[in-house]
């Protein structure tokens, strides 16, 4: 399995490098669309649409709402309002369940939330490319959500004792939590000090960088809530080793958006 794992990460490593980074425009939008619609592919087997052809069928329905909002950039604030809308409610269907399935689990229900995960998370790491910094800041956000996922493995490990959301996701604790939360923030910290940033501009990055990594950990729980829903492990076999696509990118689904509204409302972008 380990070997697996490694094969696959060399031969997608270099692969998401010059999706992310060196593609500019339509192309990077073409690119972070089909991760999207491969993500809704799966998504559609976890919504209970079992049959290859009505899985296809929403992937397909995904990419072409995706090419419709490419088309009308002025969608992008509605669609990012909806997904800090949909995580805040994802937060408290998380906490709650199992009793909180009965509101999400018909498939119309399971479809529109698949939704408002995949369509604000392209919209957001799109309108982040178009920034001045873009590079650097999508850079950043995928910096943070790894940096607390190492830092919440290692002192889960270490010290996890009481478990953060046992029905869903037994393995997390709150230990993990706030091992991660720790590791995000001395990352914000080392980039602030090194760049200059006022005491002030700190502090706010700071408190974006908590917010962004506390969002993602529900990204996380609520892909394990669906799967754990519908009694699947991964969310397909598409990448050996690593199971699927939303299950490498279910914690970026929720803080991208969320960091795209930070830089829109604090014109961090701009800096």
């Amino acid at each position: 399995m380990l070997k697996q794992r490694i094969i696959t990460a060399l031969i997608l490593l270099p692969i998401a490098l010059c999706g992310f980074f060196l593609l500019e425009g339509a192309g990077f939008a073409l690119f972070i669309g089909l991760v999207v619609s491969l993500g809704a592919w799966e998504w559609a087997r976890l919504a209970g649409l079992s049959e290859q052809p009505a899985r296809i069928g929403f992937a397909l329905a995904v990419a072409v709402l995706l090419y419709l909002m490419y088309l009308v950039p002025g969608i992008a604030p509605f669609a990012l309002g909806a997904a800090v809308i949909w995580w805040l409610v994802a937060t408290a269907l998380v906490l709650t369940y199992p009793e909180s399935s009965v509101r999400w689990s018909g498939l119309l229900a399971k479809l529109v939330i698949g939704l408002l995960i995949l369509l604000p998370a392209w919209q957001g790491l799109v309108l982040i490319k178009h920034s001045q910094q873009g590079n650097w800041l999508i850079l950043a956000v995928m910096v943070l959500v790894w940096g607390a996922d190492i830092g919440a493995y290692f002192s889960g490990k270490a010290f996890g004792k009481r478990k953060l959301a046992p029905a869903v996701s037994p393995g997390k604790s709150w230990e993990g939590l706030v091992g991660g939360l720790i590791a995000s923030l001395i990352i914000t910290l080392l980039v602030g000090l090194v760049r200059g940033w006022p005491a002030k501009q700190l502090m706010l990055c700071l408190g974006g960088a908590a917010l962004v990594v506390l969002i993602s950990v529900v990204g996380d729980l609520t892909e394990s809530m669906f799967k754990r829903k519908s009694g699947i492990k991964d969310s397909s076999n598409l990448l050996p080793g690593h199971g699927g696509v939303l299950d490498r990118i279910d914690s970026l689904t929720a803080a991208i958006p969320f960091f795209a509204v930070l830089l829109w409302a604090a014109d961090w972008a701009a800096l």
